[in-house]
C-alpha cells in the first residue's frame, strides 16, 4: 500500500532550526520521494518500507534532542503528484 506521510518536527528550545535541518538532510538521503515546504516535509512510498526507514531518523532525533515533538499525518495513496484543480 502506497502512502503519503506529512512530518513536522518541533524541538522545544531556542536554537531549534539546526536539528530540523539535520532531520530533513537525513530524509533527503532516503530512496523515497521527499517534498519540503516551510511548515512540514512529506515522504511518499510503500507503507512498510517508509515506516521502517523513518524509525531510524526519528529515533536518532529523539535521542539527540532533549525535548522534541514529532507530528505525523499518514494518508493512503501516493499524493506526490496531486494537482489542486480548484
Amino acid at each position: 500500500m502506497k502512502v503519503s506521510i506529512d512530518i513536522s518536527m518541533y524541538p522545544l528550545y531556542a536554537g531549534f532550526e539546526e536539528p530540523i535541518k539535520d532531520f530533513i538532510r537525513e530524509l533527503r538521503k532516503s530512496p523515497f520521494t521527499i517534498e519540503e515546504n516551510g511548515l512540514s516535509t512529506q515522504i511518499f512510498g510503500d507503507y512498510p518500507a517508509v515506516m521502517e526507514y523513518l524509525n531510524g531518523p526519528i529515533q536518532q532525533a529523539l535521542i539527540n534532542e532533549k525535548n522534541c515533538v514529532f507530528v505525523l499525518k499518514i494518508v493512503t495513496e501516493d499524493r506526490s503528484n496531486h494537482v489542486a484543480d480548484y
